[in-house]
């Protein structure tokens, strides 16, 4: 090896070493400028007990706004699907094509099957002329007629086949979900598309048992949504439970109409009542709701750390609900701040 190999080779190592060093230089300064938070550092929350406050004039029952229908469109029939004529989002009728399923080998089995019927027909005339003059047997002229009538069966079972190759809307709504892509083969059952209808929408509460015989079937209630302050919907309770659950409460449905799809699935909701007794009982701020209604949940602090806890809810007012059990009137709730909280976070309580 001569000298000036020697000095391409070190010239070379060096180069390498400097490139390295140069790589691990930026990637410390770019980690340093990537904040990672400390799980280990107390989120500073508010918290409050829980008080007694007096329910008047009106009582509230927290819900949340559910589809009047909501469905998963699968496939009567299999193959590859040659036509996808929805996206999510799309408004959709009800009978309207929504895809479509590759038939030509169903419709090639169906012209066959009318050749066999033209076929049968023609030998079941011979076959009757034939046997008046008592030309063939009886029996033959039975196995034609049986063998006309099975042909006309398959054509029906294939046209039954084909319409399910056109796979349609049962009702109307928006496309929420396409489980499928073009070209995809699928089977009998497979899904496609969800279609959600919030034309109406259900409201759906928990009544506690000393309320529930204010409900009464097809009753006009008075409902607001979170999202639009100060606006009351009506609505018409179509399904009150026959049995209560673990905590006495009752499950309520309320059929809100939605023409111009004001209101959506999956938000917070009320239904009112008016009423000549107050009702005073422990009770929290809304404010520290989280979770959903069907799910009340809070943080408790305990030990220095945020607990996510279930409880039972009862009436509302807008401003604070009802506790029928899960807290007590010690427990410490978050009132503010909960947002950047996990179950189990650690927490330092403001002064």
């Amino acid at each position: 090896m001569n000298k000036k190999t020697i000095i391409f080779i070190v010239v070379g190592i060096g180069l390498i070493a400097l490139t390295v060093m140069k790589l691990k230089s930026n990637k410390e300064k770019a980690a340093a400028k990537i904040y990672i938070h400390d799980v280990e550092t107390p989120i500073l929350v508010e918290a409050a007990q829980p008080e007694t406050h007096t329910f008047a004039s009106a009582f509230s029952y927290l819900g949340t706004f559910d589809p009047f229908k909501q469905n998963t469109i699968g496939s009567d029939a299999s193959g590859k699907l040659i036509r996808l004529d929805v996206e999510e989002g799309d408004r959709v009728s009800q009978g309207q094509v929504i895809a479509k399923i590759d038939d030509e080998m169903l419709q090639i089995q169906l012209q066959n099957v009318e050749v066999s019927i033209e076929g049968q027909r023609n030998d079941d005339a011979r076959n009757a002329a034939l046997s008046k003059d008592n030309a063939i047997p009886g029996v033959q002229v039975e196995k034609t007629k049986l063998g006309l009538r099975s042909a006309e069966l398959q054509k029906k079972q294939l046209q039954k086949q084909l319409r399910s190759t056109n796979i349609t809307a049962p009702f109307s709504g928006v496309i929420t979900k396409k489980l499928v892509d073009l070209g995809s083969v699928i089977g009998p059952g497979s899904p496609l598309v969800e279609i959600t209808d919030i034309s109406s929408l259900k409201l759906t509460i928990s009544v506690p048992e000393r309320d529930i015989l204010k409900f009464k079937f097809g009753q006009s209630v008075p409902v607001s949504a979170d999202i639009y302050s100060g606006q009351i919907f009506t609505g018409k309770v179509s399904y009150i439970a026959v049995q209560a659950d673990k905590s006495h409460n009752f499950k309520v449905q309320i059929i809100v109409s939605n023409p111009s799809s004001q209101l959506m699935a999956g938000m917070y909701g009320s239904a009112s009542l008016s009423n000549t007794k107050s009702v005073t009982a422990l009770s929290i701020p809304r404010k520290a709701l989280v979770g959903s209604s069907k799910n009340p949940q809070v943080y408790i602090v305990k030990n220095g750390k945020a607990v996510l806890t279930s409880f039972n809810a009862g009436t509302s007012d807008g401003e604070f609900i009802e506790i029928i059990s899960g807290i007590s009137k010690n427990d410490k709730i978050v009132v503010k701040g909960q947002v950047n909280l996990q179950d189990n976070s650690n927490v330092k309580l403001t002064k």
